[in-house]
């Protein structure tokens, strides 16, 4: 095959070493010089024209294009911009694939025209921080690893298409497949009715083999105790007082089980902790509840977590919920084809794990492919919030910025979320709970009005404690569990609930 040319870009006088190293590795490494060549402007010939023809047929010519970042932005050319990010536009106007490699230790003293241009970068590529030169490498070596993988040069198994050995159709949760059915025919129009045999909806998805053996999105969707087989398949959350990560931590859970729970919990316990709105009721019985960020913005970064995350890594997905923003955290890559900048708009669809979004797809946790990010940026901006950051730099981190103000309507008390109590915490949820209970309602009913999923998180932090304190009571306390059980308040809890409001 022909060795693909990479093109190599920097401030030639900070990263002289860096640069000469990256060349030499490129010819000598016994695997990458097997299928790369590199390409440094210092190593064109010399020729009667002008510098940014050069740069231009350099890159014109070449079929990758890496760029270091520092903190200098070098001399600039008679265009006013430094050879560097003459090349960078050079090559993203060619479409070449790129990859950004940032020196950490550099950022905190960058110069502002640095700063400016990393900015740029940041919105067109992904990119990877490093300190020194042997991370560089390492880096590199991983990107080309992963470019080969794409072009097809390297043909390896990923996680989605790949058989687990140890696990069999006996595996599968029947009731899991009979809610999947059910909730997917009447979201999606899914073909398969309810009562389908296991084996007939999984060869429908593509997730089992005719030996019965199933993909590895089976197990991660459809069985009780994934983590048997995947201990990092998790969503580990943590919610703190201030602005950075510190004791005391007021709460942190690590969430287990299928892609469903991991999503439904994640998402009810970072609204748990955030401020609600409730309005008034002049246009109806049911008083306006609003959330400080939406669910739709939390459940679609949630879900793009959980789905597009790279299952083969030793890492999970993080929540931290801040004062001042949430951050949700990933360990996987965009596709070479997205960048931050493509985020934020319509987008073609490149989901990491496709058996997985299908799924998820079915389900309706995923809308539509491809607008998830735009959602959320479009959600924020409707919500009258500042707009979302995305850090590339370990894994994919979305922050999402907080916002205490909800004009004309009456919330939460703010400072009940910065106690260590966990009475003023309870009291809280069961208030929301009294808030929107009207009349007789069913569990159901009460969690739709609230915007929740997670049944047993609702039972454990809402339900129970209002009836443990005779808030509100069965309509047939001699059953239970009836399928026809509502509940509605007591007369103490109607007390409260005129003092909430």
């Amino acid at each position: 095959m022909k060795k693909l040319s990479v093109f190599i870009s920097s401030v030639q006088k900070e990263f002289a070493d860096e640069r000469q190293q990256v060349y030499e590795h490129l010819q000598k490494d016994p695997f990458i010089s097997q299928y790369f060549t590199p390409v440094m402007f210092e190593e064109l010939p010399a020729a009667s024209k002008s510098a940014d023809t050069v740069f231009l047929e350099g890159i014109k010519n070449t079929n990758v294009y890496i760029v270091l970042i520092g903190k200098e932005y070098g001399n600039k050319l008679k265009t006013g911009f430094s050879s560097t990010e003459t090349e960078f536009d050079m090559a993203m106007k060619a479409h070449k694939t790129s990859f950004a490699f940032i020196q950490e230790d550099a950022l905190e003293n960058q110069e502002s025209r640095e700063k400016r241009f990393l900015q740029k970068v940041q919105k067109k590529l992904t990119y990877k921080l490093y300190n020194e030169t042997y991370d560089l490498l390492q880096e590199i070596n991983r990107a080309f690893v992963s470019l080969l993988q794409e072009k097809g040069y390297l043909h390896s198994m990923s996680f989605d298409a790949t058989l687990h050995p140890a696990a069999g159709i006996e595996l599968v949760d029947k009731s899991q497949i009979n809610e999947f059915v059910e909730i997917a025919n009447e979201q999606r129009g899914f073909p398969l009715k309810k009562g389908s045999s296991v084996k007939k909806v999984l060869t429908h998805l593509d997730l089992i083999s005719d030996t019965e053996k199933l993909y590895n999105s089976a197990l991660l969707a459809f069985t009780e105790h994934p983590q048997k087989y995947f201990p990092s398949a998790i969503v580990k959350c943590a919610h703190f007082h201030g602005t950075r990560v510190e004791k005391p931590i007021p709460a942190q859970i690590v969430i287990k089980g299928d892609i469903f729970t991991q999503i439904d919990e994640t998402v009810d316990f970072i609204l748990s902790k955030i401020p609600v709105s409730v309005g008034t009721r002049k246009e109806s019985n049911q008083a306006p509840f609003k959330y400080e960020i939406p669910r739709e913005v939390i459940s679609e970064a949630v879900v793009n977590a959980v789905a597009h995350r790279d299952y083969n890594s030793k890492g999970s997905v993080e929540v931290r919920l801040f004062k001042d923003r949430l951050e949700i955290k990933n360990p996987g890559r965009l596709p070479k084809e997205l960048s931050i900048q493509k985020l934020e708009e319509d987008h073609g669809s490149y989901p990491f794990n496709p058996r997985l979004a299908e799924i998820l797809y079915q389900t309706a946790y995923i809308e539509r492919f491809g607008t998830g990010t735009s959602d959320i940026f479009n959600k924020v901006k409707e919500a009258g919030l500042k707009k979302p950051d995305f850090d590339l730099s370990e894994g994919i981190t979305i922050t999402i910025w907080r916002s205490y103000s909800f004009t004309n309507q009456e919330t939460d008390q703010d400072a009940d979320y910065d106690t260590d109590q966990d009475a003023d915490y309870d009291k809280i949820l069961v208030n929301r709970l009294l808030v929107v209970l009207e009349g007789e309602m069913s569990r159901k009913e009460i969690m739709d009005l609230l915007d929740l999923r997670h049944q047993p998180h609702f039972r454990e932090n809402y339900l129970n404690p209002a009836e443990e304190n005779n808030l509100i009571e069965m309509t047939k306390p001699e059953s239970p569990t009836s399928k026809h059980q509502k509940y509605r308040l007591t007369k103490k809890g109607k007390a409260i609930k005129i003092n909430v409001m």
